[in-house]
């Protein structure tokens, strides 16, 4: 009951967020055609799929390998939870649904700290690489986080900075180390998903003003700049507002302010549209999957538990 509660509370939060600006998304749908919605959508869907792979990996490679099926129902039914206000929701809602199929809470929460800051990174690097003059003059605070993150996903590093993590929580520490040769491949599918998610953002810019292939590279970093932006501000929920003020910024140079915002505003629908599809897929299609046997819940509150990595009782969810 309190799952389906929290589940129609983030549902009502995203359906309140697009009906509250109903007005100002129809006159921007309507200043673009029904394909490039339609492309820009397929676009999404494609990127958070890639998204996923990345996710899954990590997790698998910390000691708990989902089925694809509930690692999409995990991920994306979890991720509704980032559209209440607060920081908490996605993780809680991720480290519930990841504990019914055995895995630990403090692997759920490392692989979906490690995912957040391999995307992170990403995004970073490849608004660096196609809006450098533009980051260097308005954004250039963005540019010193890229060595830091770096350094920070580095196998050795990363361990460390999640088990202290972990043991001001009074969290049981990660009893597997993830290696190079799966955070590398980690990272290769992040990267990919970035450039797709560029996709979706370049067709809405070619359908305001001419340019072809040639607006891919500002398009697909004004995304990743909006995207870091937002994120970074963890007080608003999914970074509502602060994004598409950083996507309107980053896109000025190719559009005019107002051509801009109807492309931000469009974004941000197809966004919250992707995210809705994909907790539905990944609901109905992780119903093919046996559901698991019964395992006793960790009690919260506990610092040791059952043997690693065996599904047995261990402290309870934590969160960021």
């Amino acid at each position: 009951m309190v799952r389906a509660l929290l589940v129609l509370a983030a549902l009502g939060f995203l359906g309140y967020g697009l009906a509250r600006n109903r007005s100002e998304t129809v006159a921007a749908l309507a200043q673009l055609s029904w394909w490039s919605v339609a492309v820009s959508f397929a676009a999404v869907l494609a990127g958070l799929g890639l998204m996923l792979v990345a996710w899954r990996d990590i997790l698998a490679g910390l000691g708990s390998p989902l089925p694809l099926p509930v690692a999409a129902r995990v991920l994306f039914v979890g991720q509704l939870g980032k559209y209440i206000p607060g920081t908490v929701w996605s993780f809680a809602a991720m480290i519930e649904l990841a504990r019914e199929h055995g895995a630990p809470p403090r692997r759920t929460f490392g692989a979906t700290t490690l995912g957040l800051a391999a995307s992170l990174g990403c995004a970073l690097l490849l608004a660096a690489a196609t809006l450098s003059r533009q980051i260097a003059r308005e954004g250039w605070w963005l540019l010193a986080l890229i060595p830091m993150i770096l350094i920070g996903l580095h196998p050795r590093v990363l361990t460390w900075g999640l088990n202290l993590a972990l043991r001001i929580l009074r969290r049981e520490a990660l009893d597997r180390v993830l290696s190079g040769a799966d955070m590398a491949k980690a990272l290769a599918w992040t990267m990919l998903g970035w450039l797709v998610y560029g996709v979706h953002l370049w067709v809405l810019v070619a359908d305001m003003r001419p340019g072809g292939v040639s607006l891919y590279p500002i398009a697909a970093g004004a995304y990743a700049l909006a995207w870091a932006t937002g994120i970074l501000t963890v007080v608003i929920p999914a970074g509502i507002g602060v994004r598409e003020g950083a996507m309107v910024l980053a896109l000025s140079p190719v559009l005019g302010t107002s051509q801009a915002l109807v492309v931000a505003v469009v974004s941000r629908v197809v966004f919250s549209a992707a995210d809705a599809a994909w907790a539905a897929i990944g609901f109905l299609w992780a119903r093919s999957v046996p559901a698991p046997k019964a395992r006793p819940r960790e009690p919260l509150g506990s610092s040791h538990g059952g043997k690693p990595g065996d599904g047995t009782p261990s402290p309870g969810s934590p969160v960021p």
